[in-house]
C-alpha cells in the first residue's frame, strides 16, 4: 500500500513538472516583426544576326541588340520587407549586366556645380525598381496601397523579367514605350476583381524631371485570377525638354491589353496603344498593336508567337516620339523549354521590318563615336536567339 501511495505521488509530481513545457509547446510561436523575401533571376544569351552587321548590333531591339557574342543581359536580386500589420513595406530590385545600359539610355542628364552633384543614367542603372508602400487600416481591411518611388511602368502586359514573358525578346511597343516611371502612385481594391490605380510622375523614362510639369495615369483592372485580366490606362503629361522647339504641349496616351486562357494549355494576349502630341508643328501621333498566343503540349515545354507594329506620325520639324522611321513591325517565335519549374531555355527566330534604314547590315559606316556615329543602312533584319534565364 505504501509503494502504490509512493508511485501516485511519484506520478502527479513529473506531471506538475511537465505542465510548463506542455504550456509553452501549444503556445503558438507569434510571427516575426518584419516579414522578408529574397527573389533573383539570370539572364542570358547568344544571338546571330543574319545581316552580319560588322559592328554586331541588332538595332533597336531593347535588351537583346548584340550578336555573334556571350551576353549575360540581366543578373536582379530582388528583396521586399513588410511589416506584420502589412501597413508599411517596402521593395528594391538591384539589377547589373548589359540590360541597365539600354533601360537608363533616354534618362535625362543633369548638369552640376561645385555644390551640386550631376545626375547621369549612371547614378541609377543598378537599380531596376525601389519603392515604399504603405496601407492604412480601413474598417479592418486594407484595400488602399499608397506607393512612392521608382516603378516598373504599368503600359502594357509584358515586364523587365523575361520568365514573366512569354517571349525572348520584347516587342517594339514594350520598347517604344516608357520602362519605369518616378514618383507615387495608389492603388484601391474595389472588389476582390476591380481595382483602380492613380499615379503622378516626373514623365516618362524621368528620374529627373525635364520640365517643370508632372504626368498623371489613371488606370482601371479587372482580373480573375489564372483566367483572364483586362487593363486601361490613361496617362497624360508634358514630356518634351524644357526649351524644346515643340514647346511644351500635353501628351495623352492610352493603352489597353487582354489577357485570356481559354485553357489551362493555350494562353491568348492582345496590345493596343496609341497617342497624341498637338505642339508647335502640329499634331504627332502613334497607332501599335501586339498580338500573343502561347501554347502548351507537355508540362515542360511552351510554344509562343507574337506579331506587333508600330506606326508613327510626325509633323516636320519636329523631333520623334519614339521612332526614327513612320513605323516598324515584327514577327516572333519562340520555343521555350523549362528542364526545371525555375529554369527556361528559349529558342527564338524574329523577323523585323521597318520604314526606312534603321539597322545594320554588312560593313557599317562610322566608328561608333560621337563624330562618327554607326549610320543604319537596312530596313530589315532577322535574328536567331538562344536565351537561359533561371529564377529563385
Amino acid at each position: 500500500m505504501e509503494h502504490a501511495q509512493t508511485l501516485i505521488k511519484l506520478v502527479l509530481f513529473l506531471g506538475i513538472l511537465t505542465i510548463p513545457r506542455t504550456l509553452r509547446a501549444q503556445t503558438p510561436t507569434p510571427p516575426p516583426l518584419i516579414r522578408t523575401e529574397a527573389h533573383g533571376y539570370l539572364e542570358a544569351f547568344f544571338q546571330v544576326n543574319t545581316n552580319l552587321p560588322s559592328n554586331n548590333f541588332t538595332h533597336y531591339r531593347g535588351y537583346d541588340n548584340r550578336a555573334m557574342t556571350f551576353m549575360l543581359s540581366n543578373a536582379v536580386v530582388d528583396l521586399t520587407a513588410e511589416h506584420r500589420d502589412r501597413i508599411l513595406g517596402g521593395r528594391i530590385a538591384l539589377q547589373i549586366g548589359t540590360t541597365p545600359e539600354t533601360y537608363y539610355l533616354s534618362e535625362p542628364l543633369g548638369a552640376g556645380t561645385a555644390g551640386t552633384g550631376a545626375l547621369s543614367f549612371q547614378v541609377w542603372k543598378y537599380v531596376q525598381q525601389a519603392f515604399l508602400t504603405f496601407r492604412p487600416p480601413i474598417r479592418g481591411n486594407q484595400p488602399l496601397a499608397i506607393e512612392i518611388g521608382l516603378f516598373l511602368s504599368p503600359l502594357g502586359p509584358e515586364g523587365m523579367a523575361i520568365k514573366d514573358n512569354w517571349n525572348w525578346s520584347r516587342s517594339n511597343l514594350f520598347v517604344g514605350l516608357p520602362f519605369y516611371h518616378l514618383g507615387g502612385r495608389a492603388t484601391y481594391q474595389l472588389t476582390e476583381r476591380w481595382s483602380l490605380t492613380a499615379g503622378i510622375w516626373n514623365g516618362w523614362n524621368n528620374l529627373l524631371d525635364n520640365n517643370l510639369g508632372k504626368s498623371f495615369h489613371l488606370q482601371a483592372t479587372y482580373a480573375v485570377p489564372d483566367r483572364f485580366t483586362w487593363s486601361f490606362i490613361y496617362f497624360t503629361g508634358i514630356e518634351r525638354t524644357t526649351g524644346a522647339p515643340e514647346g511644351q504641349p500635353w501628351r495623352h496616351t492610352w493603352d489597353t491589353y487582354i489577357t485570356w486562357h481559354p485553357r489551362p494549355w493555350i494562353s491568348l494576349q492582345a496590345w493596343a496603344n496609341g497617342g497624341l502630341e498637338p505642339n508647335t508643328f502640329g499634331i504627332a501621333g502613334w497607332m501599335a498593336g501586339a498580338l500573343y498566343a502561347r501554347v502548351q503540349p507537355t508540362s515542360w515545354l511552351y510554344l509562343g508567337a507574337r506579331a506587333d507594329a508600330f506606326y508613327e506620325q510626325v509633323p516636320t520639324g519636329a523631333s520623334p516620339i519614339s521612332w526614327p522611321v513612320p513605323w516598324l513591325a515584327s514577327a516572333t517565335a519562340t520555343v521555350d523549354v523549362r528542364p526545371h519549374p525555375n529554369a527556361s531555355v528559349r529558342l527564338e527566330y524574329r523577323y523585323d521590318a521597318a520604314g526606312g534604314p534603321l539597322f545594320f547590315a554588312g560593313t557599317v559606316a562610322g566608328d561608333g563615336s560621337a563624330l562618327r556615329p554607326f549610320l543604319p543602312n537596312a530596313a530589315t533584319q532577322q535574328t536567331v536567339t538562344l536565351g537561359v534565364t533561371a529564377w529563385l
